[in-house]
């Protein structure tokens, strides 16, 4: 009897055994149904057994999923996200598994293959930058090269992208895109099939419905789909005839997954290049430090885009304007106001830029100093309007905002600072006649509701955008000539050291937007702090030199990309609980470190949020300036912290390269 060794997206570590029924026929990498503590359970079958060391309790398949059976290469990516990032080997394959749903959806559309030669058409002549990029990546081909495509806002990126991709599948080769944010997929897929509008396309997206994206993989796996073009799972998806890789805003967070396997697109997307012997090429204008260190080691080869695409434009001015000035109205200086007047009377586009959703941050008590606070989390609740209420941006508690201040009576309740509403509500005053959109997350909840407002920009229907960093990328509009940044200043007092090089990497980008034609941009930016190094890099337009200053900031601090980090994260409903979990697992950590003497396991440390969703938080920080000892560290630990009793009564994961801590 044939056993089947079969890895469930389950928190257990060890595989389980299930003998295989006559006529089933089962190999490595099938998708295939069985049942766990009489549950139903789709996993993946990791190895056939002529017999098992629990013959007596083993149970049969129920049969195969009838999904594409999972190739060797993509159990060798899951395999190494497993060891790599400390995650169970069921839940790492499952994110190399399609949805498994119904034959008739899968089936309802497919994805046809292109017919005719495949030839890439740009939106602008190429410059000779571009051309020598394109013809960089070209010259990779069939060889691991990491390449850094450098280029400032507007240089014509996606065009490379595409150009150099058009060569690879002219040869019957699939090209692998990963993109950072799902808004931006849709926009995205637009430029592809406009550059290459014979290519057959899948999207890969957790927005997409699951028949779909089942019909995407299978286009995939199956060779149809020529360009693979994804968020950060599409990593894992199947292509037979891989021969590049791309990764846009390679610096953006949202390529790392923050539960579950706490995996990195990015780092993943380098590793499964090198193992294919394949180009990867990591674009961006302003690049992770990781990225950035590569590069000025050698390890990654650095292709430049110093000119917008468009001869017509030129970089935006940069300006600054106080905060609180004189003349300031409503949180808007007079020089903010006089610019969107002028855009007004000009027939041009206004982007105001606040990254904050809501009406306010915060509801205060004029006399006692009250505010409104989560009960579920160590956070404000943010006051919302239409209709009005207190919502947690972060469980999503919701409350009536009170009548009076709970603790002395107080009717005098006031909203503290500016969110995208409030800002809403004060464009609408001060520019009655103008047509005002705003776009955050409440905003665009439904199907569409962001392309929809895309499409009436570019119709001139929409004269003043405000929105959050949702408007930030990504988007090419000829006639927004003004951006205006609102409260930028607050991430400079966060305590996450990574927050300057994601201020710069939001700012350079949304100041971006501007002048992305023949007319002219400047982009004016709100603050107390115009000389701080981060606002003085985005006015010169320089991030290199602001990178390099931060490298050597992380170096005399011993921070990444100057160490390596991995975070012990641990919650409970009770204070208690937490510390006593991770008090243990550091005296387990430090009587490991007397093996392990260049790991540094650090006394536990309050995250940035203590509490949140009714669950009180704690986290331990392991180090090291070697990352194979730190990587040879972790395993040891978590089975040590996994044997301790204190273990059974918490949640618990390590996160390795976490984004923060």
């Amino acid at each position: 009897m044939a056993i089947a060794r079969v890895a469930l997206p389950v928190g257990a570590w060890q595989e389980f055994d299930y003998w295989i029924p006559d006529g089933l026929s089962v190999g490595v990498g099938d998708v295939v149904r069985v049942r766990l503590a009489g549950r139903r359970q789709a996993g993946v079958v990791t190895g056939i057994e002529p017999s098992s060391d629990v013959l007596d309790r083993v149970q049969p398949i129920d049969s195969i999923a009838g999904v594409t059976r999972v190739p060797a290469e993509i159990m060798d990516l899951a395999a190494f996200a497993s060891e790599y990032y400390q995650a169970p080997s069921g839940m790492a394959l499952s994110l190399a598994t399609p949805p498994l749903v119904g034959t008739r959806a899968a089936k309802r559309r497919t994805v046809q293959p292109a017919t005719h030669g495949v030839t890439a058409s740009t939106r602008h002549a190429s410059n000779d930058a571009q051309r020598a990029a394109i013809a960089s990546i070209i010259a990779a081909q069939r060889t691991f090269a990491p390449m850094l495509l450098h280029g400032i806002t507007g240089s014509g990126k996606t065009d490379v992208y595409l150009a150099a991709a058009a060569h690879f599948l002219a040869q019957g080769d699939q090209v692998l895109i990963l993109v950072p944010e799902i808004n931006l997929t849709p926009q995205f897929e637009q430029h592809v099939t406009n550059a290459l509008p014979n290519v057959a396309i899948a999207t890969l997206h957790s927005a997409l419905a699951a028949g779909t994206r089942r019909k995407h993989w299978d286009a995939a796996a199956s060779g149809a789909a020529q360009i693979v073009l994804a968020t950060r799972l599409g990593v894992f998806a199947p292509m037979p005839r891989l021969a590049l890789i791309v990764v846009d805003e390679e610096h953006d967070d949202s390529y790392k997954q923050q539960d579950g396997v706490r995996y990195h697109a990015r780092d993943l997307a380098i590793w499964r290049a090198r193992k294919r012997d394949v180009p990867i090429v990591l674009g961006s204008a302003t690049p992770s430090l990781e990225t950035w260190a590569r590069a000025k080691a050698g390890r990654c080869r650095t292709l430049t885009l110093p000119e917008r695409a468009d001869t017509r434009s030129r970089l935006p001015q940069i300006r600054f304007a106080p905060v609180r000035g004189r003349d300031s109205r409503d949180g808007l200086s007079r020089e903010l106001r006089d610019a969107i007047s002028q855009r007004l009377a000009a027939g041009e586009q206004t982007l105001l830029f606040i990254n904050r959703r809501g009406f306010a941050p915060s509801l205060k008590c004029a006399s006692c100093a009250w505010e409104s606070e989560c009960p579920r989390c160590s956070a404000r609740l943010v006051l919302h309007r239409q209709p009005e209420r207190l919502r947690c941006h972060h469980c999503g508690h919701i409350e009536q905002p009170p009548r009076a201040c709970p603790n002395c009576g107080n009717v005098d309740l006031s909203p503290i600072g500016f969110g995208t509403q409030r800002l809403e509500q004060t464009i609408r005053a001060l520019y009655p006649t103008a047509r005002i959109e705003r776009v955050d997350r409440d905003t665009t909840r439904n199907k569409d509701a962001f392309a929809e407002v895309r499409e009436r920009v570019e119709k001139l229907e929409i004269d003043i955008l405000v929105g959050t960093q949702m408007l930030a990328k990504g988007h090419d509009f000829p006639r927004l000539t003004l951006v205006g940044v609102l409260g930028a200043d607050n991430a400079l007092y966060s305590a996450d050291f990574r927050a300057t090089e994601r201020l710069v990497a939001l700012l350079m980008q949304v100041a971006g937007r501007a002048g992305r034609a023949d007319l002219p941009g400047t982009v004016i930016v709100q603050t107390d702090f115009p000389d701080h190094p981060v606002y003085q890099a985005l006015a010169t337009h320089d991030y290199g030199r602001f990178a390099d200053e931060l490298l050597d900031e992380r170096a005399a601090a011993q921070l990444p990309p100057k160490s390596h980090v991995a975070l012990l994260v641990a919650e409970a409903h009770a204070r208690a609980d937490v510390d006593r979990f991770l008090d243990d697992a550091v005296d387990r950590g430090r009587a490991l470190q007397r093996s392990e003497p260049r790991v540094d396991v650090f006394a536990p440390l309050p995250p940035a949020m203590a509490r949140r969703a009714g669950f009180e938080r704690g986290q331990v920080l392991v180090q090291s300036t070697r990352r194979s000892e730190l990587q040879a560290f972790l395993p040891q630990w978590r089975e040590a912290i996994a044997a301790s009793p204190s273990s059974t009564r918490i949640r618990w994961a390590i996160d390795v390269d976490p984004a923060a801590f």
